[in-house]
């Protein structure tokens, strides 16, 4: 199942050919620019454009100033109506001056988490990893050791400072799990942050020194007060908002009373468990579930037994 569950993962489709050696081209920058086959994918902020079959949207070096910063995404792997096998793909991380030129209509531009579900393989492989990078360029242009200012390098991939200290980009590893009980009843919980009536499973960052098993047990008992066993791994899903790796599992909760699930009151305000029919009864009405384009979505439509009728 676990198989069938990750080939079904929003945003963890990819058909796209990264091609990690040709990064290091020389002069690569103008390598891709003089290339009229060259696809380039703008993108603001983790907002991008689509056209109107629901394609990203590409253009072309000419549109791009530049000094902007880019990154080499890789290559296609296979043919497309708008790009055959072998096509180079470029992101292209453009200011609001250069988004209001490229497209003036704001409403075209559309984030990631909105329209995800959407895309194909090849496309999904493309956002993802452009608005993933996006996300860490925007925060690196100095150098963490020095104080610096950075360079681009290596087709975006990596920053380098004057000293010549080269920094790479990380992603930071986070549990999500779908935990049940004896009566096979999911625990959600609603986060401090969201409106009151909005629910998901319990989640968290895996800590330094920690295996995701034992981050599952933390987590869970830390926001819900529930003991889980046997953590059962589903799949991984990236989300780059702003460079995180969602690991999904599914654990039972340790016999015993449910009704002990407690909130730890600080970041989750409420806990419960729900039957199928509770959801059945109450989602998009008195109880909001995450949207579509999440692990944590697929997760509870794998314990629901299919898919929801629900943004």
């Amino acid at each position: 199942m676990t198989v069938e569950f990750a080939s079904r993962l929003p945003l963890s489709r990819n058909e796209l050919d990264r091609d990690a050696e040709f990064r290091t081209t020389a002069d690569l920058d103008r390598v891709l620019r003089d290339d009229p086959a060259t696809r380039f994918l703008p993108v603001h902020g983790s907002e991008m454009l689509r056209n109107a079959d629901g394609t990203l949207r590409f253009v072309t070096a000419a549109e791009v100033p530049v000094g902007t910063v880019t990154l080499y995404l890789g290559r296609a792997v296979s043919d497309a109506p708008d790009a055959p096998a072998g096509t180079r793909f470029v992101a292209a991380f453009v200011d609001a001056a250069t988004a209001a030129a490229i497209e003036p209509d704001d409403d075209a531009w559309e984030s990631l988490r909105m329209f995800g579900t959407e895309l194909s393989p090849r496309d999904q492989g493309l956002a993802v990893e452009a608005v993933a990078m996006a996300n860490w360029h925007a925060v690196h242009g100095f150098s963490p050791r020095t104080g610096s200012p950075t360079d681009v390098v290596t087709g975006g991939w990596v920053r380098r400072d004057p000293e010549g200290h080269e920094h790479f980009p990380r992603t930071d590893a986070a549990i999500i799990v779908g935990v049940t009980d004896a009566d096979d009843r999911i625990l959600l919980g609603s986060n401090a942050a969201w409106d009151a009536n909005r629910y998901s499973l319990l989640a968290g960052f895996v800590e330094p020194g920690e295996s995701l098993e034992d981050a599952v047990r933390r987590e869970v008992w830390e926001e819900s007060g529930v003991h889980v066993e046997e953590p059962e791994y589903l799949g991984s899903q990236p989300w780059p908002f702003p460079a995180s790796l969602m690991v999904g599992f599914r654990a039972r909760a340790v016999d015993g009373d449910p009704t002990t699930a407690r909130p730890d009151g600080v970041e989750i305000l409420d806990v419960r468990w729900f039957s199928r029919q509770d959801i059945r009864e109450r989602a998009g009405d008195t109880l909001l579930l995450p949207g579509r384009t999440s692990i944590a979505r697929a997760i509870i439509e794998e314990w629901y037994g299919g898919p929801l009728d629900l943004p």
